[in-house]
């Protein structure tokens, strides 16, 4: 049995014997759904780890039946280098018509990151802003933030990132937000790093509800951190 399996089948155990533990079942899920919900996480070189690792553990706690992920790039199938040197294989093309969130985790911030890196070249901040449609969330992780920002798509919006690029953040336009999560509907953003779990499980929470996202919680041996700030 898969090990995120494994412990979710013991955490739901346990609500039978009065131990705290939740359900799996989604209670009045502010987002219904008659499919799987479609996740891209898009990968690039010089990406940092942590800022795609901690999402996509989040929603792999979820069933395959309910919630499928894909890594992508840009570029469309190829290898891509993460910040630490680990070679990672993208078999997706890019398809963001055939997503509804996408991704987009950090990768460092000035001269020599990933995440500079990739707003020199432009590929894909374009390929974000052409994304952008009905029924997609765009969701930045740490200084994913700024890709989105040089596509255009947090300009006078609310929107957060790592706390070392938040001035240029504001300063091409994005209304920086102090919560640890922002969301402002089809852009959803977050602080340095480890927050990227923290947006992970705010999205379960919005299209799953509570439960769902309190047995992430629990199989991950993590507690929510910060704020979630909502555009009302």
């Amino acid at each position: 049995m898969h090990r995120r399996n494994l412990l979710r089948s013991g955490v739901v155990a346990t609500a039978g014997l009065g131990l705290g533990a939740v359900t799996t079942a989604p209670a009045s899920p502010a987002e219904p759904r008659r499919g799987p919900l479609r996740v891209h996480t898009v990968l690039y070189d010089g990406v940092e780890e942590q800022d795609f690792a901690g999402p996509v553990e989040v929603f792999g706690i979820i069933e395959p039946s309910r919630l499928k992920q894909t890594f992508v790039t840009a570029g469309g199938p190829g290898t891509v280098t993460t910040s630490s040197g680990m070679e990672i294989v993208i078999r997706a093309p890019w398809s963001p018509r055939s997503a509804d969130v996408i991704i987009v985790p950090g990768g460092g911030y000035g001269k020599g990151s990933g995440v500079s890196e990739q707003i020199r070249l432009g590929t894909l901040p374009k390929a974000l802003a052409a994304a952008r449609r009905t029924g997609l969330t765009l969701a930045g992780v740490c200084t994913g933030t700024m890709l989105l920002s040089a596509a255009g798509l947090t300009r006078g919006r609310p929107c957060t990132t790592h706390h070392i690029a938040k001035k240029e953040l504001a300063e091409a336009g994005g209304k920086v937000v102090a919560g640890r999560v922002v969301d402002d509907g089809d852009l959803v953003t977050c602080g340095g790093v480890t927050s990227g779990i923290d947006l992970a499980l705010w999205l379960v929470e919005r299209h799953y509800g509570p439960h769902s996202a309190l047995v992430a919680e629990e199989v991950l041996e993590y507690e929510r951190r910060g704020t979630v700030w909502r555009a009302g």
